[in-house]
Order: structure tokens, then sequence, then C-alpha cells
């Protein structure tokens, strides 16, 4: 098998609490909120049971039908699906991962912009982030006030610091641009031979 996927790596972690058709799957990934942070489709998740049946990470363990409604697969994790979870989860938070953020290539290329239009975009970038972290934080608020344990929303904290230390970015970038700490030609960017 290839890489553990993060929403194959969500599926074995569902399916270590109890067996789940895919459906029940999809429920869970959106009660915890998890649907925020993995792109679950219809054919991604059901792609994704494939896969991890085929690897033997996950069994069927109850076929049922009703009336003429489709098959009805119920499936459990194996214990070979529960190392593969536990080395990929302990990969992912002790390495980091090569990530391609489109922000920062978007500020690579801002140059190309006039000053002005660039500020102006900047400024739109940062209500809409100022929406996003009031949004992960009053559902953050909302999941503790009905007793989430903390273990269970710590991926909303890195969301919001994430958040904040954007925002915080983004104004910054537009402070210096009006105080004339960034000055460009547009359609410029200097190379590091220019540079030196």
């Amino acid at each position: 098998m290839r890489t553990l996927t993060i929403l194959g790596l969500a599926v074995l972690r569902l399916l270590s609490q109890q067996p789940q058709h895919p459906y029940e799957v999809r429920q869970r990934l959106r009660e915890q909120g998890l649907d925020h942070l993995i792109k679950v489709t219809h054919g991604a998740l059901y792609h994704t049971f494939d896969v991890l049946t085929k690897a033997a990470l996950i069994e069927t363990v109850e076929t049922t039908r009703e009336g003429k409604r489709p098959e009805r697969t119920v499936y459990a994790i194996t214990d070979e699906g529960r190392e593969v979870a536990l080395e990929r989860l302990r990969e992912l938070l002790s390495t980091l991962q090569p990530e391609y953020p489109t922000y920062c290539a978007a500020l690579a290329f801002m140059s190309l912009l006039p000053k002005e239009d660039a500020v102006t975009q900047l400024e739109h970038r940062a209500v809409l982030l100022e929406a996003s972290l009031a949004s992960a934080t009053a559902g953050s608020d909302a999941l503790v006030k009905r007793g989430v344990a903390a273990i269970d929303i710590v991926e909303l904290r890195h969301l919001q610091a994430h958040l904040r230390a954007d925002l915080d970015l983004t104004r910054a970038i537009v402070e210096d641009i009006h105080e004339g700490r960034l000055d460009w030609q547009p359609g410029e960017r200097a190379t590091e031979e220019k540079a030196d």
C-alpha cells in the first residue's frame, strides 16, 4: 500500500472505536468537525474503504440488505490497520511534511500587482481571516461547553493559531506597504543575483 492518506487515517481512527458503515463514518467526521480539516466526498470515502480493504487494514464484519435497498456493509479495523495507523500518525506528528501553501506563492508574486491593488486584496483577506478566526473560536467554545474533551479538539487550537498568525502577518504586510517599508515596481521580482 502507498502512504496512508489523511482520510484513510481518519477512517481507521473511527473504525478503531467501533465497526461502522461508510455512511456512519462520514456522519462521525461531520459531527466531530473533521470535515473542515479533511476533504470528504462520497467517492473519495468509498474509494478509501476499497483501498483499506485491499490492503487488509479493514475487513467486512457484516453485510445486510433491507428490501430493495443496496447492501449495507459494516467494516472493522484489523490489527494490521491499527499498526499502520499508529505508524502513520507517529510520522505525521514527528516530521515536517513539505507543504505548498497558495498564500505563500501569492505573496511571492504580489509585486506583479500595483501596490494599491495588493493592499486592497490583502485587506480583503484580513476581513476573511477575522471571520474565519471568529468562527473557529466560536466552534471551539461551543464544543468545550458541550463537554468535548480538550484532546478531541486540539486541532482547533492549531487552526486558530494558524489563522491568528496569518491575520497578523497580513496586517503587518499592509502596514509595511503603507509605511513604505515594502516598495516595488509592478511586474518586477528581484532574483537572487539582483538582490546582491
